[in-house]
């Protein structure tokens, strides 16, 4: 249709180094917008903090998971050696968890490496094949010397003027519709 414009994507504002984006990502999340991203060739240390993200639930998912993985490890070796196939060697007991230890500990090492590997996938949502940030101008630059802020359209406070007004008076340049 003409004469209808289309809502953005998302609006990207470019920052002339990591403290001012540091400083817009603390005042965009005391705006309370909620689903903004900032983009930096490197980490930008207190960026967490200043965005307002909680902490990854991912330790805890793999220190569960590493506890179960360890009880089932030595609940297998006890089964096999106790009851599937009781052997008396030498008068020693069929149960005598110092044995069990290294393989257990190994069957709970491995399983809390594919734990953490596929939760952090799956906590970061990826693989994600494409984002609408790269039909932006300015998706070179972040990888190069960019500090650019975007925030989503589908954030409850996002109005594409007000918005736009708001990163202006943060500091944002060369503001960008994707």
């Amino acid at each position: 249709m003409k004469g209808k414009t289309e809502k953005p994507a998302m609006i990207l504002a470019d920052f002339e180094n990591p403290a001012k984006l540091l400083v817009a990502a603390e005042k965009m999340r005391d705006a309370g917008y909620k689903k903004f991203d900032c983009h930096s060739p490197f980490p930008i240390h207190g960026m967490d903090e200043a965005m307002g993200l909680k902490r990854s639930p991912l330790g805890w998912i793999v220190g569960v998971v590493a506890f179960f993985a360890l009880g089932a490890g030595v609940t297998l070796e006890w089964y096999a050696n106790a009851v599937a196939y009781p052997l008396v060697i030498s008068g020693k007991p069929l149960f005598s968890y110092q044995a069990y230890g290294p393989v257990a500990f190994a069957i709970m090492v491995l399983t809390s490496a594919f734990v953490a590997l596929i939760g952090m996938l799956a906590l970061n949502k990826l693989p994600m094949w494409y984002h609408k940030i790269f039909d932006s101008k300015m998706a070179d630059r972040i990888s190069i010397d960019g500090f650019v802020l975007s925030v989503a359209a589908d954030d409850p406070q996002f109005d594409p003027v007000q918005t736009k007004a708001y990163l202006k008076q943060i500091g944002g340049k060369d503001l960008e519709e994707v």
